[in-house]
């Protein structure tokens, strides 16, 4: 074995059937081996789904928002106790943040990890032309490995055979044909995908079905083999340098509280470690069943999700807003992010009007637009704030769907937001002493302060 085993899959767009395919190999190899699930891009919801196949938290691997060597490290981090990592693309296999270089995208992660590609190709409406875009793929970049063939939605066993000697024509073996199965496709809702913490039954039946039919229909065997084929490429020493630097943790300094639970939920694991790297106890709460908050906490953090769909049970819930409006009033260093901003507000204004009372600190209301929100964004500090100096920068994600309606003289805006291609910079969240909001999720990776400084300013708190 020539280090950590790793396979990408990936396909030449979205909506090839690489989300369910993944999570069906996933599973299958859950049954045998320690898998360890990744996510190129910054997706907050493929993730669960791999977490729930394997039993591991999956991480997300995004070469945009975190410089090459973090992203090698976040790989080493999470599979250093894994017999088997499998990553699961974004988009098409070469997408990325633009449209000359390769930034951001699949193929970039899987040649920096030296890991082999299985390209998932939708061959419902075609047959031999499945070979022009597996020779495509192939041929566009010398320096990726594609080692096989998912062919996805075959038809008929005739199909099937068409579609596998076209491709196999042109030199690439394909693993396996899986048939169309218009039933098993990750659950939806009206705003995208659920998460899949949010139904654990429907999610385990979708899991468990998916993991099925991979086993009946594609080579389990050789999806291993060619994982274990991926070189060593100083994975090895990465995966050691992790073990020694895990031995090496700061102590715990301070607790921060997390909101957790189906209103909360979207969360770059990775910046939980990097706070506890920094010396944080991170602890989990739900803003909509827990009735206070957890004991001897020196910092908040609120994450996105969807609390607009449990709007009545967080304003039902009046014990645990009045202790975070009172906790973030005494100063705690508090950070909250698309939906955790959306909470901060006096009031969320649902479709029919009615307005469902909010924590109360940040004033205006939020409410859905219909329209999405969303790419890269690199902040640079307005004005300064406890995660970051003025002008410093960091990078994220910004996903929603929501708008806050905010006072016009309000002046606290917590960032600039640089355009992708030229014009001014636009301000955006909110930062006024400890509390900073902003609808965009920040990686913790992304700048090096970040966590470091979110912990000292709680330290400082606590001691104040």
């Amino acid at each position: 074995m020539n280090g950590l085993p790793r396979i990408v899959i990936a396909a030449p767009s979205s909506g090839s059937g690489k989300t369910t395919i993944t999570a069906g190999i996933m599973s299958a190899l859950a049954e045998r081996y320690r898998a360890q699930g990744f996510k190129v891009g910054p997706d907050y919801i493929d993730p669960g789904y791999h977490t729930a196949a394997t039993g591991r938290i999956s991480r997300n691997l995004d070469t945009w928002m975190v410089e090459k060597n973090q992203v090698k490290n976040i790989f080493a981090r999470a599979g250093q106790n894994a017999d088997v990592c499998v990553i699961e693309g974004v988009m098409g296999l070469f997408d990325g943040y633009d449209g000359l270089t390769e930034r951001g995208s699949t193929a970039e992660v899987a040649k920096l990890l030296s890991a082999p590609v299985i390209l998932v190709i939708d061959a419902k409406k075609m047959a031999r032309s499945a070979a022009a875009i597996a020779l495509g793929f192939r041929d566009f970049d010398s320096a990726l490995n594609l080692a096989g063939v998912i062919v996805n939605n075959v038809g008929s066993e005739s199909h099937a055979r068409w579609v596998t000697d076209a491709i196999e024509s042109i030199g690439l073996p394909v693993i396996g044909c899986v048939p169309r199965a218009e039933k098993l496709n990750v659950p939806e809702r009206h705003l995208g995908l659920y998460m899949a913490g949010e139904r654990e039954s429907v999610t385990k039946a979708f899991i468990l079905e998916a993991a099925e039919i991979i086993k009946q229909y594609v080579d389990m065997e050789k999806i291993f083999a060619i994982a274990k084929s991926a070189p060593e490429n100083g994975i090895q020493s990465l995966l050691t340098l992790e073990t020694q630097r895990q031995e090496s943790l700061e102590s715990v300094k301070t607790r921060i509280a997390v909101a957790r639970d189906e209103a909360f939920c979207f969360y770059y694991e990775d910046n939980f470690d990097l706070l506890r790297d920094c010396g944080a106890e991170v602890v989990f709460f739900s803003p909509l069943h827990d009735a206070h908050l957890p004991q001897n906490i020196s910092g908040i953090y609120l994450g996105g999700g969807y609390p607009e769909l449990y709007a009545e049970q967080i304003a039902s819930n009046e014990s645990i807003r009045a202790e975070i409006k009172s906790a973030i009033e005494s100063g705690i260093p508090t950070y909250a992010e698309c939906g955790g901003l959306m909470s901060l507000a006096e009031y969320f204004m649902d479709a029919d009007g009615v307005q469902r009372p909010m924590i109360g600190l940040l004033a205006g209301f939020t409410r859905l637009t219909g329209k999405l929100k969303m790419g890269y964004r690199e902040v640079s500090a307005r004005e300064g704030n406890f995660l970051l100096a003025k002008d410093e920068t960091a990078r994220g994600h910004e996903f929603h769907y929501s708008e806050w309606i905010r006072p016009t003289s309000d002046p606290d805006f917590a960032y600039l937001i640089q355009p992708r291609a030229g014009g001014e910079a636009k301000p955006e969240g909110f930062a006024r002493k400890n509390l900073l909001a902003s609808y965009v999720h920040l990686h913790f990776a992304s700048n090096p302060n970040l966590a470091r400084n979110f912990v000292r300013a709680c330290e400082e708190w606590k001691n104040s």
